[in-house]
């Protein structure tokens, strides 16, 4: 069965927000990665002043796992306190993210079709019908 996870999006304050969170948790970080690690093509170029800011910031707690990410204007992602959460939900199989995937977009905007990343997660993103936004994964290595 997969598993949920909040994920939560910031205006530039992501490291601050999950370093105040960790003390609280009193947790330690599984993962930290900056937009300056995503490869650049044609159509994808990290601004200078962006590519310091969090790309993906993953905190257990508990059973549970917060992530977190700086959205990035330049590339339309626009911040909303308030509406700035995505449910994460980790599938067991890939043919199980694919229906989940399938299902939740019905009537919804995919965002990002599911797809084989360079973080090595199969991955992609939606707004439901109604309005919810989720990220959807699956990585063979960590099942």
């Amino acid at each position: 069965m997969a598993t949920t996870n909040t994920y939560l999006h910031f205006d530039g304050n992501c490291e601050e927000a999950f370093n105040f969170y960790k003390s609280v948790f009193d947790g330690e970080f599984n993962y930290v990665g900056r937009y300056e690690e995503v490869p650049e093509s044609d159509d994808y170029k990290v601004p200078e002043k962006d590519k310091n800011k969090i790309m993906h910031v993953s905190l257990p707690i508990g059973e549970s796992i917060l992530m977190g990410s700086d959205n990035l204007e330049a590339y339309g992602n626009s911040f909303v306190k308030g509406d700035n959460f995505s449910v994460s939900i980790t599938a067991e199989t890939k043919e199980e993210a694919d229906r989940i995937f399938n299902s939740l977009s019905v009537n919804g905007q995919v965002t990002m079709p599911m797809n084989d990343t360079f973080w090595g997660d199969y991955f992609g993103m939606l707004v439901d019908k109604f309005g919810i936004q989720w990220m959807m994964s699956y990585n063979e290595n960590q099942q």
